[in-house]
């Protein structure tokens, strides 16, 4: 039985469908693509993922009616949570001065105190982090370490006094970094693969059931790495069982004879 309801937003240049794997292996979620207002119905949580056109994706969403259902949701202080280009879609500002997306500058939804101005060069970096103080239904969060990777144009900033959540170490730069920001019940982060760790996903789900006044701790969730070691192993045993691996193996010893 399904007793949390979460909204994924499918834009036309949606990324890294990876990212809500970890929740839509929860025996009690229910992970729903929507495209539309009529689809939105009242979920529990909405979640903005990654996309290919963060700018044209928000137009998209201005011109069908759903930006106006995400703040309504938000409004009601009910959980959104923005990854990556999401998340720069929640701020006050989008800044395009090289024409990387869509030159100039586009309001953002106005759901998180931040802006983000577009660069030339893409971030690509794996990284390590823990969670450092989340305000709200998410507080639980605090201390439990996260791993992932930042596949993005753009540095985000914040306004105002606006703090990060999370405090992240770049593996391949050696360097630490603050990430995230909340306000409210919305949240974002850069970071893919945030709700892969375990114990990510079930304090968000313990928070939403808390939310609609369920006290349900004893919430199972997937350990994501495990989960796709499984899956390769099980890959690897099909190819195994069909095809003819003495030959493959002969094959390769005389390539790689000089």
């Amino acid at each position: 039985m399904s007793l949390i309801d979460i909204a994924v937003i499918r834009f036309p240049r949606l990324s890294n469908f990876t990212d809500m794997m970890a929740l839509e292996c929860m025996d009690m979620v229910s992970v729903r693509y929507v495209n539309s207002a009529a689809e939105f119905g009242n979920p529990d949580a909405v979640i903005l993922p990654g996309s290919k056109n963060t700018m044209e994706d928000i137009l998209w969403m201005r011109q069908n009616g759903l930006e106006m259902k995400i703040q309504k949701h938000a409004k009601h202080d009910k959980l959104v949570f923005g990854i990556c280009g999401g998340y720069q879609m929640l701020g006050e500002e989008i800044e395009d001065p090289n024409g990387v997306e869509k030159a100039g500058k586009l309001r953002g939804l106005g759901l998180l105190p931040t802006k983000t101005v577009f660069q030339k060069e893409k971030k690509r970096t794996r990284v390590k982090g823990i969670f450092q103080e989340v305000p709200g239904m998410l507080s639980e969060l605090k201390g439990i370490e996260i791993e992932g990777y930042e596949i993005h144009m753009g540095k985000t900033s914040y306004l105002n006094d606006t703090h990060g959540i999370l405090k992240l170490n770049d593996i391949v730069q050696n360097t630490l970094t603050i990430d995230g920001a909340a306000k409210g019940t919305v949240y974002g982060s850069y970071v893919h693969g945030i709700f892969d760790k375990p114990e990510v996903a079930r304090q968000l789900i313990i928070a939403l059931l808390k939310q609609k006044g369920l006290n349900i701790n004893e919430v199972e969730a997937v350990d994501m790495s495990a989960y796709k070691e499984e899956q390769y192993d099980k890959l690897a045993a099909i190819i195994r069982e069909n095809l003819d691996m003495s030959a493959i193996y002969k094959i390769l010893i005389q390539v790689e004879r000089p």
